[in-house]
């Protein structure tokens, strides 16, 4: 077991925080350098927000340190303030028409699958909802259930690399790469793996993948990137027109109005706003190099796995996966059929446990998530909670 961080965060001690998953906790040392930036932004806000003189090269700082534990060049990812944002961005550029298909599964993001529903609306697409066979054991049993969706109408194959919901690592590559085999573009919500699990973009091949910074990466809130494959950049519209666009901005060979690329100046530039989580995202960096993470992570996917074959035998309920496609610090563990909300509720009023617990499909989940501020003493709260509250309730 590695030395305990709580003392490095700035977590309420009285709270029993199992929910990094969903929007992190920054460390404090990271987070005393996000301030440091927000005052140097409101001592000179003119100087601070003006790209010539700092903005444009501290984003691109930030950009580069990112780039390099990405797998990717700098060039190809911009700072944006989430995953959705950016896959927002995504989705909304594509040349999709009636009868165009969007493959996907039935274990992506709520937010995503309205973002999709909203693009079919305005453009008369239609997305295809395969069902992931479970338990996930076998890349095979994954990839084939992909293929056999895939038709000549498919344009866009959207797939998380880690689900929200179930907390499965799903196995990319093949499908990926036979989408783009085929010419389907290929869209992943990384919003759970920066931090999580290695990436290596360029291998990959994804066409676009974006991904948190403030999740499993621990940088302050309001720190995402958008990778987009370098000969598809030029498809890519803003949200907002701003100063860093211009009329031929998706023109091959166009330069950036602020010395960058045109894809990295029209979607970081737009107008005022505080950048400071992105600029703080090399100091997150610097602080898993400096506190060991592979060792940290390491410890706490012990803990998550061994939690959740504890609630397992008290259920008797099936895992989702094998360990194999489990996210390695994230697990979502069945409980007996109930109110989620009502034991949602139970589990913070009366324990002080921050935890999500929902509905879905046909399952009530506790979704465990544990970083390197948790202990082993509070799985064992956790566990005793469950069983008294979700398996065998005295009320």
């Amino acid at each position: 077991m590695t030395e305990n961080l709580a003392a490095l965060f700035l977590l309420r001690p009285d709270v029993t925080f199992l929910n990094h998953g969903s929007f992190g906790a920054c460390p404090r040392p990271v987070f005393e350098e996000y301030q440091r930036w927000q005052v140097q932004l409101e001592s000179q806000p003119v100087a601070f927000l003006d790209p010539a003189r700092g903005l444009s090269g501290w984003m691109r700082d930030a950009r580069v340190a990112l780039a390099g534990v990405l797998g990717t060049g700098p060039d190809n990812i911009v700072g944006v303030t989430n995953a959705t944002a950016g896959l927002n961005i995504v989705a909304q550029s594509l040349d999709l028409r009636a009868g165009d298909e969007i493959l996907t599964t039935d274990h992506e993001y709520a937010a995503l699958e309205k973002t999709w529903a909203y693009v079919c609306r305005k453009t008369g697409a239609k997305v295809v909802v395969v069902k992931v066979p479970l338990p996930l054991t076998r890349e095979e049993d994954f990839t084939d259930t992909l293929l056999a969706g895939m038709t000549e109408r498919t344009k866009v194959l959207f797939l998380s690399h880690i689900t929200s919901p179930t907390a499965l690592v799903f196995p990319i590559e093949r499908a990926v790469a036979e989408a783009r085999a085929r010419g389907i573009w290929s869209v992943i919500d990384g919003a759970h793996t920066p931090g999580h699990i290695p990436l290596a973009l360029d291998d990959l091949g994804a066409d676009f993948y974006a991904g948190n910074c403030h999740k499993w990466m621990m940088a302050p809130k309001g720190s995402a990137f958008l990778y987009v494959r370098p000969d598809l950049q030029t498809m890519i519209n803003p949200l907002v027109i701003s100063h860093g666009w211009t009329p031929d901005a998706n023109t091959a060979g166009a330069a950036g109005v602020f010395g960058n690329t045109p894809f990295v100046d029209f979607l970081e530039m737009q107008g005022t706003r505080d950048p400071s989580a992105w600029l703080t995202v090399p100091a997150a960096l610097d602080f898993a190099r400096q506190h060991g993470w592979d060792k940290v992570a390491a410890s706490c996917r012990q803990m998550a796995q061994d939690t959740a074959a504890r609630v397992r035998a008290l259920t008797g309920l099936a895992a989702f996966s094998s360990p194999a496609f489990c996210a390695p610090q994230m697990v979502a563990m069945r409980v007996p059929r109930q109110d989620p909300m009502a034991l949602k509720l139970a589990l913070w009023e009366t324990y002080r446990i921050e935890i999500p617990v929902f509905d879905w499909q046909d399952n009530t989940i506790v979704r465990l998530s544990t970083q390197g501020y948790n202990t082993q003493n509070q799985m064992d709260f956790l566990v005793s909670a469950l069983e008294k509250e979700a398996v065998f309730p005295t009320a």
